[in-house]
């Protein structure tokens, strides 16, 4: 960009100008002497979406496997335009969710090679990994846009993630367990009943 006087051949490249400011240009003593700004930028309130997601789950003490079975959720994304398509994102961010709670870990060798960079190597989420889903839309307009619409996009994952593992905790708590660190992968389930069963 560059700053030009209108009805003159005379301008500066915004890059240019701050080169010779900050080599110490002496400018008018009615023009500010830095590059230094302050501003605060009050627009119009924005609108979330809200929500509550509920997690069932069932974890096989053998193995470490955990399932999602029921997954229950209603949300707030203010009037619902296409109800269709807004299940589908719902419902795809929270397997994308379960997934990365769950399962989806890069691991690396001793040497540092990566070990999961394939598809068939990298347990990302699919379609059997669905659970069942019961939801149901609880719709508050919004009052900053025209339509009364709220974003959709975020609500599945960003539910997923504690909804999942505070029903893990929870499942996990008759053997001790009060933590256990993302993705809760079947091994570093079985890890923790281990350790917990002073089995380890």
């Amino acid at each position: 960009g560059r700053f030009v006087i209108a009805g003159t051949d005379r301008s500066i490249g915004i890059m240019e100008l701050a080169g010779r400011i900050r080599a110490g240009l002496q400018l008018p003593p009615e023009l500010p002497q830095s590059l230094d700004i302050a501003d605060v930028y009050d627009g119009p309130p924005s609108a979330f979406p809200n929500g509550c997601h509920i997690a069932e789950v069932e974890v096989d003490p053998d193995t470490g496997w955990v399932e999602v079975v029921k997954y229950t959720f209603v949300n707030d994304f203010g009037v619902v335009i296409n109800p269709l398509l807004v299940d589908g994102q719902a419902h795809g961010g929270i397997v994308q969710g379960i997934g990365q709670a769950l399962r989806e870990c890069t691991v690396y060798d001793e040497s540092g090679q990566l070990l999961t960079g394939s598809y068939m190597d990298y347990a990302m989420p699919r379609a059997e990994d669905a659970p069942v889903f019961a939801h149901e839309f609880h719709p508050v307009p919004a009052t900053t846009n025209p339509l009364g619409t709220k974003g959709c996009g975020e609500a599945g994952c960003a539910g997923a993630l504690p909804s999942v593992m505070n029903a893990l905790v929870d499942a996990l708590s008759e053997f001790g367990i009060r933590h256990i660190d993302m993705p809760a992968t079947p091994e570093r389930v079985w890890r923790a009943i281990q350790a917990a069963s002073g089995n380890d």
